[in-house]
Order: structure tokens, then C-alpha cells, then sequence
């Protein structure tokens, strides 16, 4: 392929995220998610940084707990093939060890929502042991928050 083959391709993923975002903003959530998973297949494995920032957000527009805990599988399997070199091309002050609190996180929710208190537990405690990886910044309070509040719920 030559370089405006790429060129194209590339357009043509950016056009693909941004239908996607536009419809998830609009409330148009069967739309972003139809845009979102043309995405995804168009990546393919080449980039595990994308897929895994993409199928967290594709679990947030589910209606299926089933189906959210899937993509949540499938941003953390990203996030673990992941390495912190390939993440740092992206972002050089990025560290790939953020990501697992609240990747770990949405996967405790996933499974309180199925009715899997144990699982839940299980992933909590994974989100808090990477804790320590997040800056302390607004998100990261937030996700220390939200830690805390699915830890009350689950007692």
C-alpha cells in the first residue's frame, strides 16, 4: 500500500472514532456502537494501544451487562499485551500500569451487576492494588471514588 493508501486508511479510522464519539454524545448509543465495532475490526491487532482504550469505552455503551464485561475483557487483554515502550510512542510520560485500576474496576462492576459478588471482589481487590500506579490528579480521585463506593457495596 502506498503512502496515500495509508493516508486513507488512516482518515477513514479517525472518520470511523469520531461518527462513533458524535453518536455516543448524542444518546445515539446502537450508532456509536456500530461505528465503535467497525473501528475495532478495522485496528485488528496491530494496535493494542487503541483497542484497549476502545473496548473500554465500547463497554460503557452496552446494554447487555454480558456484552460490557466482554469488552471490558477485551480492553484489559489489550492492556496487557501492552507494552510500556509501544505505550510511551503515544504519550511518553504514559504508563501502562495506570490503566489497570479502572480497568480492574469496570471489571468488578461487570460482575456485581451479573450477580457474581465473589468475581466482583476478586477484581476489586486487583484495583487496589494498582492504586498506587495512578498520579494524583482529578481522575485519579475519581477512581479511587469509585473504588471506595463498589467496596461499601460489596460488604
Amino acid at each position: 500500500m502506498g503512502e496515500s493508501g495509508a493516508d486513507e486508511s488512516a482518515l477513514g479510522r479517525i472518520a470511523l472514532g469520531l461518527d462513533g464519539v458524535r453518536a455516543a454524545q448524542r444518546g445515539r448509543t446502537a450508532e456509536a456502537r456500530a461505528s465503535l465495532e467497525a473501528l475495532w475490526d478495522e485496528l485488528g491487532d496491530r494496535d493494542v494501544f487503541h483497542r484497549c482504550v476502545l473496548a473500554h469505552y465500547l463497554a460503557d455503551l452496552q446494554d447487555d451487562p454480558r456484552a460490557e464485561l466482554e469488552w471490558d475483557r477485551r480492553a484489559l487483554a489489550a492492556a496487557d499485551s501492552l507494552t510500556a515502550e509501544r505505550a510511551r510512542t503515544y504519550e511518553p510520560a504514559l504508563q501502562v500500569r495506570a490503566f489497570y485500576p479502572s480497568l480492574h474496576l469496570n471489571l468488578a462492576s461487570d460482575h456485581l451487576k451479573l450477580g457474581e459478588p465473589d468475581l466482583a471482589r476478586e477484581q476489586l481487590e486487583r484495583a487496589v492494588r494498582s492504586l498506587d500506579a495512578l498520579p494524583e490528579d482529578a481522575y485519579s480521585a475519581g477512581i479511587r471514588a469509585a473504588v471506595d463506593e463498589l467496596r461499601q457495596r460489596l460488604r
